[in-house]
């Protein structure tokens, strides 16, 4: 096997292990995509383990930018299995690299006690975390569309990270992190203490509806121009998208209990949501 193919088989583990969902709906690109697509993914979950698993998560975050500018320079641990397939990607498209830019500095978001007052900061903290994911992979996806895809694109981000939020709520919570803005807290009377609380009342039920009904904006406003993408990668990326939005449904369909509940989408409702699209 070539240092290029043991690569990308690492990279695919990475994102079999790690992300179910993702995995089923880009498993339908052709292979070339498909490998390059792990390869991002491989970037990305290296970046949130950092800062979610990391013993000095600051430290390495910032040896890890370091390593990044190095790689873009050609200059990189050919050890490193993600450097290598990346390298990869890198010569066969036209990466954007201020999205890679930006999504580490998303992540080191995460490190300090962020507190997001409005939506509008949530949004932010989600175009860096999630939306640069889209930015990414539109070389890959749609190669020379990426203009006419990028809001929605972002779109699209938003919306994933915002149903990230509402299925996290409880696990967020244990890492001492809350993505809901504090106006909405307020606007509905709910605090900080009732979240400790676990109370799942009409307030936070209101709250979290608001939010989810805004992920949905965010998903339809991304189906606007879902036709551009080449049939290869047209059903992935609204199978991506439609399986993320269905958390939304199992969260509801569950009551609401983020907190001590982890909401998946079966693996039977995920084939019927892929075998539906048109």
């Amino acid at each position: 096997m070539s240092r290029i193919s043991e690569a990308y088989d690492q990279c695919e583990n990475i994102i079999k292990l790690h992300s179910k969902t993702f995995y089923r709906a880009f498993s339908l690109l052709p292979k070339d995509q498909k490998k390059a697509v792990w390869a991002v993914y491989s970037f990305c979950r290296k970046v949130d383990d950092i800062v979610d698993e990391g013993m000095s998560p600051s430290e390495e975050l910032s040896q890890f930018e370091v390593e990044f500018e190095s790689f873009l320079k050609g200059d990189y641990n050919q050890n490193e299995l993600m450097w290598v397939a990346l390298d990869d990607v890198f010569k066969r498209y036209n990466m954007d690299v201020q999205s890679f830019r930006d999504m580490i500095k998303g992540q080191r978001m995460d490190l300090g006690e962020r507190v997001y007052v409005k939506m509008d900061d949530v949004l932010d903290y989600s175009y860096h975390v999630a939306s640069t994911v889209g930015l990414m992979l539109l070389p890959i996806l749609a190669p020379g569309k990426e203009q006419y895809l990028r809001e929605d694109g972002i779109h699209l981000g938003y919306a994933m990270q915002l149903t990230n939020i509402l299925r996290d709520i409880g696990e967020d919570l244990e890492r001492g992190r809350l993505y809901i803005p504090q106006d909405l807290l307020v606007k509905y009377e709910y605090t900080i203490n009732d979240l400790v609380e676990h109370r799942a009342n009409e307030a936070f039920c209101s709250i979290w509806e608001e939010m989810a009904e805004l992920a949905e904006d965010y998903y339809d406003k991304s189906f606007r121009t879902m036709h551009l993408y080449p049939v290869y990668s047209r059903t992935p990326v609204k199978g991506a998208a439609l399986l993320y939005r269905a958390i939304l449904d199992e969260v509801r369909g569950n009551h609401y209990n983020v907190f001590s509940k982890k909401h998946f989408v079966s693996r039977d409702a995920k084939e019927k949501i892929i075998s539906s699209i048109s």
